[in-house]
């Protein structure tokens, strides 16, 4: 299955999150002045500074993670506005090639459509990234990103990649490619971290991971999430993404929340990591 499809369709709406657009803005609202959240409705600043270079953010349903997401759509609101985002994040479901590009047309929402911004995508095309559909069809990471854009920006441009392959060397490649795009972009890789053990433990190995992302160090990102036995999943995005601020000129990149699921569900005993963070040059 290639690059040239017909529009895609959501694929968790109504699930991880609302599947109209008036309880789907709510919601968002919602997760933005939640107590866990950033405590304010953002407006994209026409004259912001575009610093930021990428963010991390959770991909779970918005009522578990939204109100951690809502501390990075924040800051992205405040920086200013972006032309494209590029979206990277593992890939849970194993269709497709180990690095897909989604090069068709346009995903829908139920916000609307959101247009591929095709020139920049065929420009990351070649070596570890291939053209591909069969990957995206189905998979939540970067769909659910898709609305937090939407609601700041009313319209974007995307280029989605899904990561299949998360070893450190496709993380580079990755890195490399996606570093190319202009300063009008902003890289977004999505992922969750610890999954399913005690409160305690999670925010114990968490803390270690972004430990070294927060110090752009994609090798000792790699040798923390070994050591500890780490069940975070988009290590190979949060990577890539390292790599290519780096190439970008970041100079830094902060923590902006970091919570459980047990403290959005009440149950402490299984829960799910998230975090927000912010690279900026």
């Amino acid at each position: 299955m290639g690059g040239s499809v017909k529009l895609r369709q959501s694929a968790v709406a109504g699930m991880f999150y609302a599947g109209t657009a008036r309880e789907l803005e709510k919601q968002i609202e919602r997760c933005y002045e939640h107590e866990l959240g950033p405590g304010v409705i953002p407006r994209a600043n026409s004259r912001g500074p575009r610093e930021i270079v990428a963010v991390v953010v959770p991909h779970a349903g918005y009522d578990y993670s939204g109100p951690v997401a809502a501390h990075a759509y924040k800051q992205l609101a405040d920086d200013g506005v972006c032309a494209t985002a590029v979206i990277l994040g593992p890939n849970h479901t194993g269709y497709g090639y180990p690095v897909s590009l989604w090069a068709g047309a346009a995903w829908k929402t139920p916000l609307g459509d959101v247009e591929i911004d095709q020139e920049l995508a065929q420009s990351f095309l070649g070596g570890a990234i291939r053209a591909d559909a069969a990957a995206h069809v189905h998979e939540h990471s970067i769909e659910v990103q898709l609305p937090w854009l939407q609601h700041i920006y009313g319209s974007v441009r995307i280029v989605p990649i899904a990561m299949l392959a998360q070893d450190i060397e496709t993380a580079r490649v990755v890195g490399e490619a996606v570093a190319r795009a202009g300063d009008d972009t902003v890289i977004i890789a999505s992922s969750d971290f610890t999954h399913y053990e005690p409160h305690p433990i999670a925010v114990e190995k968490d803390s270690a991971l972004i430990e070294a992302i927060v110090a752009l160090d994609e090798e000792e990102l790699y040798r923390r999430c070994e050591k500890l036995d780490c069940t975070m999943c988009g290590y190979g995005p949060v990577a890539a993404a390292i790599v290519a601020a780096k190439r970008r000129k970041a100079r830094e990149a902060s923590l902006l929340k970091y919570a459980t699921s047990g403290e959005t569900s009440g149950d402490f005993s299984r829960v799910v990591g998230y975090g927000a963070i912010v690279i900026r040059r």
